[in-house]
């Protein structure tokens, strides 16, 4: 299976693919969608859907996980990020791909281990996870580390299904 991964942000938006066959997580790409601090809102969502369309269209994933509002300084920043989300969230339905939504907590636990880790923690894991010679940008780290979330999610609900389908049939 190959997941997409999405950090949402409107200056920011990191992206981040990766295979998972049985156990095996393998990087497959990852980067950033970003857009000019002076460009009006309109202009800078249209540019990360555009973009994102793109990375769809070259990466061609399964199954996307996007991260979920966590908090935001202000009422303001909130509803930018939710207007980011939202481009976001069209575009891969859009593309038809099934879709998940992950708190930031949910992510952390998943790849450190620990829903309190700092950015840093996120980093060094996802570094270890997928074998990185280095670090990624923080926003590729943290789109990273959705899409191994979601991956680790989807492989736990197959094998939970699989199971429940095996107790069916005795």
């Amino acid at each position: 299976m190959r997941a997409l991964g999405v950090d949402p942000g409107t200056l920011a938006t990191g992206y981040g693919i990766v295979d998972m066959k049985g156990n095996r997580l393998t990087h497959v790409g990852h980067g950033v969608i970003k857009t000019s601090p002076g460009a009006p809102l309109a202009a800078r969502l249209v540019q990360i859907h555009q973009e994102l369309v793109e990375v769809i269209a070259k990466y061609k994933p399964d199954e996307a996980g996007v991260e979920n509002v966590f908090h935001a300084k202000n009422a303001q920043s909130a509803l930018k990020l939710g207007h980011a989300r939202g481009v976001i969230l069209l575009a891969i339905e859009l593309a038809g791909i099934p879709m998940e939504e992950y708190m930031p907590l949910q992510v952390k636990s998943a790849v450190v281990g620990y829903g309190k880790a700092d950015k840093q923690q996120v980093q060094q894991m996802v570094m270890r996870l997928l074998a990185l010679d280095k670090k990624a940008p923080t926003d590729a780290s943290d789109a990273l580390a959705v899409a191994i979330c979601h991956s680790q999610s989807r492989g736990l609900k197959r094998a939970v299904d699989l199971a429940s389908l095996s107790r069916r049939r005795r």
